[in-house]
């Protein structure tokens, strides 16, 4: 079994869809490989994929490349090893992650210039449940362990996200929703793609010369679901 790092939170009929998407997003991830698999979520909302036949151990190993694994509940985080928590709140002080468990990145160590957390979150266009990479810093109560900090290579893409023609980030809904919204909304001229950041947390990425607050006033009547611009 491994536990992906991204969650399915939505119920009844909303669920159904994202884990018979998900059941195809695995299938086009270890479908060539002798491997049988059954797609689940834990009671926490993260989504666990029991694999089995001759394979399964790379099969394991190509779901956790792909989409990052929770280890917490199989022998806790290591000081200095990086894994992937999502996101789920955020204050003051800092941001929390869960990756099995919570884990705390204080604000200074977010890396991603000045601001609150609160401010970070607006204008990298930061929506709850994105998957994000971070450096385990160590256990809380010792006085020695280092803090929790964002990974490079995530500071590094949310700085690349500033740097295009600007994206609409959404979440509670899957890939082909949020391409069906746009097309809806009488836009798909206005975006490159829609990028996936996890089983339901979506990046539209615009094309230069589109107005992403105006993308996200034109789609935001036809989806019920978090948004936030990158500018």
């Amino acid at each position: 079994m491994v536990v992906l790092a991204t969650k399915c939170y939505v119920e009844g009929d909303a669920r159904d869809r994202a884990l018979d998407g998900m059941n195809s997003l695995v299938a086009n991830d270890v479908g060539e490989l002798d491997v049988d698999w059954q797609v689940g979520v834990r009671d926490d909302d993260f989504v666990q994929v029991d694999v089995t036949g001759e394979d399964a151990p790379v099969a394991r190993n190509v779901l956790a490349e792909t989409w990052g694994e929770v280890v917490a509940h199989d022998g806790g985080l290591e000081a200095g090893e990086e894994y992937v928590g999502t996101l789920e709140s955020w204050d003051d002080v800092g941001v929390t992650l869960d990756a099995g468990v919570d884990v705390f990145v204080p604000a200074d160590e977010l890396g991603l210039g000045v601001g609150s957390p609160e401010q970070v979150v607006e204008r990298f266009g930061l929506v709850q449940h994105l998957p994000m990479r971070f450096v385990y810093g160590g256990d809380a109560d010792d006085p020695d362990a280092e803090p929790t900090r964002l990974a490079d290579a995530e500071r590094d893409r949310l700085y690349d996200w500033q740097r295009g023609d600007g994206r609409v980030n959404v979440n509670s809904a899957t890939r082909g929703e949020t391409r069906a919204t746009v097309n809806r909304a009488g836009h798909a001229q206005d975006i490159v793609t829609v990028e996936r950041l996890g089983l339901l947390e979506q990046s539209i990425v615009c094309a230069e010369g589109t107005d992403p607050p105006g993308l996200l006033a034109a789609i935001g009547s036809y989806l019920p679901a978090e948004m936030r611009c990158v500018v």
